[in-house]
């Protein structure tokens, strides 16, 4: 008869079956179990006669016994008597998962290149040994001598239980890339679901290979600004004292990897390095420019001159790069550069350059209302509102501002009924033009037939009068 094998898990209640129903148990007078314990010896089980109770005829390991255990892994025998003596050996396998899955033993970090032990994946109290898979972000790790250098396996039995407990260790060669992989073991035993690790990460240090002096300053850099240097290095763990070098200057700093250039100039302009402190030869280089403008308006400020005189006006600038130059005049703007060689009122007013460079600069000077003799420019007239009156207006120039006066074929009109007086001062490019109007004749129209005349009084320096007349 052949061997038949069955599978039974460890500890737990197993049937082993008898000639698998090919004799009829109505023919059977007695059946009797024993099994093979080694060395051509055999133990008794059970015994069970026709019409009888079973009779228990097990002693050592087997008596009061009836969960497996490894050692059960034997050939049991049944033996069938019905008019022949037939016997059936079954080989019985007793199967175990492992109770677990870890990694021990992880190394604290894993340095580029250098070949370490990572760790070490158990799989407790299994039966048979089980076999051990390294994975890396869930793909398998196979000993190639470049990053896996070597897989070592290694399996303990308990000399009580007879289970197995497997050791792989894994030593590897890290990567910079390898920064935040996961690392795990799996096994799958012949019953039983894959059992998978929990995931293990490492901290990958590298020396520094790389380094990158980053400027942070305005754009565009100009004169009084600040600049910040940081030396950025990719080294892990990261570089914690640097050397700047500050044109010919050396600063060292620790615990930071900034340093901060106050209120440039243009003399800060030039080539600025970083390097580590333990070692110099690793560095980085940049340039740094700041840009700059000199501006001089000459004269400036608030300038008094008299009617006639010439402002010999003269801007001169010195930048590091282009310049656009505008001009305005009272916030108007000009389109070109003021000349002055012969002044007049209407060159009065507030005057503004504006220098459009890399950023925006202002400077201006004031043209101020000077003294000079009254002038009347015209007088004329026009028709007022309604029709019912007529007004008379007399535009004067002069500085400070004149004081004007009216009369009619020489009578002074200041105080009649017949007539109103209105002072009002216009608002020209110069800011000095002052107009005075005359209100008339509210009686009617054909009454302002009269000789009118605008009248400046006498001032210091000045002449006596001016007359414009008007019929």
């Amino acid at each position: 008869i052949s061997l038949e094998t069955v599978i039974g898990l460890y500890g737990e209640t197993f049937e082993i079956p008898c000639n698998n129903g090919t004799i009829n148990a109505q023919d059977i007078l007695m059946t009797k179990w024993k099994y093979d314990k080694g060395e051509g010896l055999t133990g008794d089980l059970l015994v069970k006669q026709k019409n009888q109770n079973v009779s228990i005829s097990a002693t050592d390991e087997y008596k009061g016994r009836v969960s497996m255990a490894l050692t059960d892994q034997r050939t049991f025998t049944c033996m069938v008597v019905t008019g022949d003596i037939t016997e059936y050996p079954v080989n019985v396998v007793i199967y175990k998962s492992p109770a677990g899955l870890e990694i021990s033993d992880k190394a604290e970090d894993l340095e580029i290149g250098k070949l370490t032990k990572l760790g070490t994946c158990v799989a407790k109290d299994s039966n048979p040994a089980v076999n051990i898979t390294w994975q890396k972000n869930n793909r398998p790790l196979v000993a190639d001598g470049k990053g896996v250098d070597s897989i070592h396996a290694s399996v303990l039995v308990d000399p009580v239980t007879g289970l197995s407990t497997t050791s792989s260790m894994l030593e590897y060669s890290a990567k910079k890339e390898d920064t935040g992989a996961e690392f795990t073991c799996s096994t799958r035993h012949t019953v039983g679901t894959e059992l998978v690790s929990s995931p293990a990460t490492f901290t990958i240090t590298y020396s520094t290979e790389t380094m990158v002096l980053q400027v942070s300053a305005p754009d565009p850099l100009v004169e009084g600004d600040n600049v910040s240097l940081k030396c950025m290095a990719d080294g892990n763990p990261a570089p914690t004292a640097f050397n700047f070098h500050l044109k010919g200057e050396l600063v060292k700093v620790e615990n930071t990897d900034t340093y901060t250039l106050t209120n440039v100039s243009r003399n800060s302009t030039g080539e600025y390095k970083c390097s580590l402190a333990d070692d110099p030869t690793m560095k980085a280089i940049t340039d740094i420019t700041v840009s700059y403008l000199d501006i001089n308006l000459s004269p400036s400020g608030s300038i008094a001159k008299k009617v006639g005189e010439a402002v010999d006006l003269t801007l001169q600038i010195d930048a590091s790069g282009d310049v656009k130059v505008s001009w305005t005049k009272d916030n108007v703007k000009l389109n070109k550069e003021p000349k002055f060689t012969k002044r007049t009122y209407a060159d009065s007013g507030r005057y503004e350059c504006e220098v459009t460079w890399e950023k925006k600069f202002n400077v201006s000077e004031e043209l101020r209302p000077v003294a000079g003799a009254p002038v009347i420019r015209r007088l004329t007239k026009q028709p007022g509102e309604g029709g019912r009156h007529k007004v008379l207006i007399c535009e004067v120039e002069g500085s400070p501002k004149p004081a004007v006066s009216w009369s009619i074929n020489g009578t002074s009109v200041m105080g009649d009924a017949t007539h109103k007086l209105l002072n009002t001062k216009s608002k020209p490019a110069c800011g000095i033009l002052t107009s005075f109007r005359i209100l008339t004749c509210w009686g009617a129209v054909n009454e302002c037939v009269e000789d009118v005349h605008c009248t400046l009084p006498l001032k210091t320096g000045w002449p006596v009068a001016h007359k414009h007349s008007l019929k």
